[in-house]
């Protein structure tokens, strides 16, 4: 592995579709609301994509130099695990990532408020600045959330209601709390997506002393934990297209639910954990589709 290919690794590409579907969900929401700003949506992409990257550099980093990343673990090889990137570079990573995500949120936060709103502005500066910390605690320093069963309450926070929610509020400048339930939808769905990953890494967890919530509750108690993150989560977007009013179109995207379907078959059926590994795509990717067919969508319906 080169330094380059070890840096994308620490970035972990894959991650990055999940984490853009709450902008996606809250953007398509402004367009059926007309408020809808291209240069809002892409600096809100940017600025959610840098803050993934700093959240996957930070867990490479807090796993690794922690030994929760070892031979033991089922996942594809980490970067800080391989020995490619030192200990010193990954800090250089974080800093310059945090001031990357820091610079583009506060772009974001100037052109959707300039200077007139000056308590929205502070909103977000707070939120940001939140955001920053909670990508890099998860797993780094004695304090991380991540060891200590926390990380589902952050997934479902930032990748739902912070995400969905939030970017709605950069568009048309005030609160519609019908949007809480869409962003409760991609939040617990998101949320499936870290509750399978650790389904899968249980036994490094536990051996490493990374308290997850799936370490708490059993292989098989998280399996019913997982049935309630997908199916309320499909419920609760399903329950937010017929309060909005929605065109009858906009139902077709969910039409990978299909496949949501057929990987808790398989996720209840499942006896080693390794097999989980390949699931994880099927779920992010779902969730990521609903958001980007949602988007589309809106575009073309009303």
């Amino acid at each position: 592995m080169s330094k380059i290919s070890a840096w994308v690794n620490a970035a972990r590409l894959r991650t990055l579709p999940l984490s853009v579907a709450g902008i996606l969900v809250g953007s398509g929401y402004a367009v059926y609301h007309d408020c809808f700003d291209g240069l809002i949506f892409s600096l809100a992409l940017i600025t959610t994509l840098l803050f993934q990257i700093l959240s996957n550099f930070a867990n490479d980093y807090g796993d690794g130099i922690k030994g929760t990343d070892n031979d033991e673990r089922l996942g594809p090889q980490r970067a800080y695990q391989s020995g490619k990137i030192t200990k010193q570079e990954f800090k250089k990573g974080l800093i310059i990532t945090s001031i990357l995500s820091f610079i583009s949120a506060m772009l974001l936060i100037l052109v959707a408020f300039g200077f007139e709103n000056a308590l929205m502005s502070l909103t977000f500066f707070i939120l940001g600045l939140i955001a920053i910390w909670a990508a890099i605690k998860y797993t780094v320093g004695d304090s991380a959330y991540g060891y200590r069963g926390f990380g589902d309450v952050f997934v479902f926070l930032f990748f739902g209601l912070v995400s969905v929610c939030g970017s709605y509020v950069l568009y048309a400048k005030t609160i519609d709390w019908l949007i809480f339930v869409g962003g409760t939808g991609i939040g617990l769905l998101s949320t499936a997506v870290l509750n399978l990953n650790n389904m899968r890494d249980i036994n490094s967890d536990k051996n490493a002393g990374k308290n997850t919530l799936v370490v708490a509750l059993g292989q098989l108690n998280a399996k019913y934990y997982h049935l309630f993150l997908i199916g309320f989560g499909i419920l609760s977007l399903i329950g937010f297209y017929i309060a909005s009013g929605f065109s009858k179109w906009i139902y077709l995207s969910t039409i990978t639910v299909i496949l949501l379907i057929k990987h808790l078959s398989f996720a209840f059926k499942n006896k080693k954990p390794k097999d989980l590994d390949p699931e994880l795509k099927k779920v992010a990717l779902s969730t990521f589709g609903i958001a980007l067919l949602f988007f589309v969508i809106q575009f073309f319906v009303k």
